[in-house]
């Protein structure tokens, strides 16, 4: 593959000069394929160059999808996901990979109709390639390409495969080695290829322009409006595929090294990589023609009643999930790699041989996420926080593709939930917020024509959960904070009035929030979710993100809107306000019920009276020390009163009551629910406590958050981060050590904490002044080294 720097050299030109760039190239596709069911094409084209060129830049897009090479090297793949109105082309520089003479730039295009991935939206099975136009010749689509059908690799229908959890990501893929056209991108073609010009995808039309590409905002006749991806080339660098810890036959040192395995044998190989990954295997055999090969991913291994329990222990326990077959023709070093990437800590190879010996050569890998790179760091005296960090990064890491994603084995969406904790992270951890302003504009264009968002975008599938439609809002409030670019906040504002004035027209004459429309989800609680309802069907939960939202968006209207919305929300958050403390406020138990009956009561809706301050300022802190007392998994009635307790996800909404209460040397108590998976050796941070679905699930990583924000306590002071305030909490910690990426440089803490002393150097860099808060006294932060006593 070309080096990455390169590439992202070649995208940022392509979207600087996307608003320049006219487009002459046409739509393809194969003249006969079915173009909405299942297929898997091949195109290429043969040209000759004299002399290497500087520069060689190609834009490229497919629907679905595509991966590019050129002379056999694999150059990128894409398009990043979109929708029909803003469908991505990717920007590369094809010079390093060309030669003098022949060349062949060929790409792999597929869609897999029904069975792909609840993320991936799509019109037809077609490809463009548009160069620069100011090159020696022209290799645009359609001229000169040839297409064919790859009848060896199709999508396995979705079956049990032993699990009948949720599943949203795409289909196993089978590689039929006999059918499979395996010179498609040779130099000269081999005999089994059944290449012909290829055709515009656009059938149903007699005009000869419908299939021309265009710009979105420029008139075109078909569905793509195209629009330049922003963001860099996703990783691609190689990793473990995994040892073997268990196999029923001898196979010597395989997968570091070849093993022939014997006629007639059936033999499965278990491997494990130790932790999680998300990543292309491939798997590269000889001879065996007529083998089966099956290939099993699972996060975790399942014992005989398909529970998962401690993720280092083997055993007898199976590989459940996910699953690609492989059938070799007995050709030499034939390769299988699937074209979309996979998810497995464990990798199971179930193989079956025929009447020939199969030599399996090898098992390699190819790591891909979001490039993401940490900036930021955090050491103290407690070795699990360490552990912990290392997990949340890895989680959050591999919760970041071309789109955050709630999880990269089950479903591989974008949720408000998850996204805007996986945003923070991205700032915090990495000071990069190109995925989240990605996020940020994709649900504000998930948006119907009532207003509310979508619950998560990209998607074929609407989902509408309106609570995230508020998310989103805080989302726009977190990146104002952050970020020193307040355009992706002030052109999201808009969407924000939308989304509110939705939510108004569902206020009661009470002031609290009726039951909403679709699925009003806040949290997974023991037994099943919240909100709950009143007999009158209004909810104290949902009204209390709504007044969060309100908040939020006063904030952002008085500073870049409009004053007169900036007025509006705050008026209508204090009615909001004070509504909740009418009717949901049990002064007996001095707690919030979750809805006016008063009979239940949880942790996620007292957290968030407390951090909206909906509950009365002398009571919040020790009702917050009530509610720490709660942990996830508690089942209702063995928690104090019956209390519901929030899952590791709305903990992150714990934290910032804390934070917001003043309390939060409370918060490394908080942390006990991630120490207890420490013994259990999960590699990433699970879903929910208990029997998790997910071992890998975003919203359950922003410790790695809260160790920088609440325990360094480095967090912006004012919008933009134009100022810092820096507030520890030690707690029992007798050493802080922390750095944290800022849009002006990196902010440095080092401290030392003796009883109530604490001392050290808190280090800002040039241009950034704050305030360092410790037990109530502020002490004024220039740039350069300061120096830290008190009290």
């Amino acid at each position: 593959m070309i080096a990455r720097s390169a590439l992202l050299l070649a995208t940022v030109a392509g979207v600087l000069g996307a608003a320049d760039l006219t487009w002459t190239a046409s739509w393809i596709t194969h003249p006969t394929v079915p173009l909405r069911e299942p297929a898997v094409l091949h195109f290429r084209r043969d040209f000759r160059l004299a002399g290497r060129p500087d520069h060689f830049i190609v834009h490229v897009s497919a629907d679905n999808r595509f991966i590019l090479y050129v002379n056999g090297t694999r150059v990128g793949d894409g398009p990043a996901r979109g929708d029909l109105a803003h469908w991505r082309y990717e920007t590369f520089d094809l010079a390093g990979v060309l030669r003098d003479g022949d060349n062949v730039i060929a790409a792999t295009v597929w869609n897999f109709g029904v069975y792909a991935p609840v993320a991936q939206i799509s019109d037809r099975t077609a490809f463009v390639l548009q160069d620069e136009g100011d090159q020696a010749l022209s290799v645009s689509t359609p001229n000169g390409w040839l297409v064919e059908i790859e009848h060896g690799q199709s999508p396995i229908p979705r079956k049990a495969d032993g699990s009948w959890d949720y599943m949203a990501c795409g289909p196993g893929e089978l590689l039929d080695a006999s059918a499979y056209d395996w010179d498609w991108s040779a130099p000269k073609p081999g005999s089994r290829g059944e290449w012909m010009p290829a055709a515009s995808p656009m059938r149903e039309s007699i005009y000869p322009t419908t299939a021309n590409a265009a710009l979105r905002g420029m008139q075109n006749d078909n569905y793509w409006q195209l629009v330049p991806d922003t963001l860099p080339t996703m990783e691609f660098t190689p990793t473990p595929a995994g040892h073997n810890v268990r196999s029923d036959a001898v196979v010597g040192s395989f997968p570091e090294g070849a093993a022939t395995l014997p006629a007639h044998s059936h033999v499965h190989v278990l491997l494990d990589r130790g932790t999680l990954t998300t990543a292309y295997p491939k798997l590269t055999v000889s001879g065996g023609k007529g083998s089966a090969i099956r290939l099993t991913y699972a996060e975790a291994l399942y014992d005989e009643k398909h529970k998962k329990g401690d993720r280092d222990e083997v055993g007898n326990r199976q590989a459940l999930g996910l699953s690609d077959s492989f059938l070799p023709d007995g050709g030499p070093h034939r390769s299988f790699e699937p074209l979309w990437w996979r998810t497995w800590r464990y990798l199971d190879l179930d193989i079956e041989t025929a009447a020939d010996p199969l030599t399996i050569e090898s098992l390699t890998a190819n790591f891909t996420a979001y490039p993401f790179a940490a900036r930021a760091t955090f050491r103290s005296d407690d070795e699990d926080l360490e552990r912990i960090w290392e997990i949340s990064w890895r989680t959050a890491r591999l919760d970041a593709h071309e789109t955050y994603m709630d999880t990269p084995y089950w479903e591989q969406l974008q949720y408000i939930g998850d996204t805007r904790i996986q945003a923070l992270i991205s700032y915090a951890v990495a000071g990069d917020d190109r995925l989240a302003r990605q996020a940020i504009v994709a649900f504000d264009e998930s948006r119907i024509p009532e207003g509310p968002t979508q619950s998560r975008y990209p998607t074929s599938q609407p989902q509408m959960i309106p609570t995230f439609s508020l998310l989103w809002i805080g989302m726009l409030h977190d990146y104002w904070m952050y970020r020193p670019d307040p355009a992706p906040v002030r052109d999201a504002l808009p969407g924000t009035r939308a989304v509110l004035e939705w939510f108004h027209r569902h206020e009661q004459p009470d002031g609290l929030l009726a039951k909403l429309p679709w699925w009003s989800f806040v949290d997974w609680v023991s037994g099943g979710e919240i909100p709950t309802y009143s007999a009158s069907g209004e909810s104290c939960t949902t009204t209390l993100i709504y007044l969060g939202a309100l908040d939020d968006a006063a904030q952002m209207e008085r500073a870049l809107g409009d004053e007169y919305f900036a007025g509006e929300y705050a008026e209508r958050a204090g009615q909001v306000r004070r509504a909740v403390h009418a009717h949901c406020w049990d002064a007996g138990r001095k707690m919030l019920a979750d809805n006016p009956d008063g009979r239940n009561f949880s942790q996620q809706t007292n957290v968030l009276g407390v951090l909206y301050d909906a509950v009365p300022a002398e009571d919040r802190s020790d009702l917050l020390h009530r509610m720490l007392a709660i942990q996830p998994g508690a089942m209702p009635g063995t928690t104090p009163g019956g209390v519901l307790s929030a899952s590791y996800y709305f903990r992150f909404y714990l934290s910032r009551a804390l934070e917001h209460t003043g309390l939060g040397d409370e918060y490394l108590a908080s942390l006990a629910p991630w120490r207890a998976l420490l013994p259990q050796h999960f590699s990433t941070w699970p879903e929910t406590p208990g029997d998790t679905r997910s071992d890998s699930h975003a919203w359950s990583a922003h410790p790695i958050y809260d160790l920088l924000t609440l325990v360094a306590g480095i967090a912006p002071a004012s919008p933009g981060f134009s100022s810092v305030r820096i507030a520890p909490h030690p707690g029992a910690l007798r050493s802080v050590s922390a750095t944290f990426p800022h849009p002006k440089g990196t902010i440095s803490v080092q401290l030392e904490h003796r009883g109530d002393k604490l001392t050290g150097t808190i280090t800002l860099p040039e241009g950034l002044t704050g305030t360092f808060v410790w037990q109530g006294v502020n002490q004024p932060l220039h740039a350069g080294v300061n120096s830290i006593a008190g009290p």
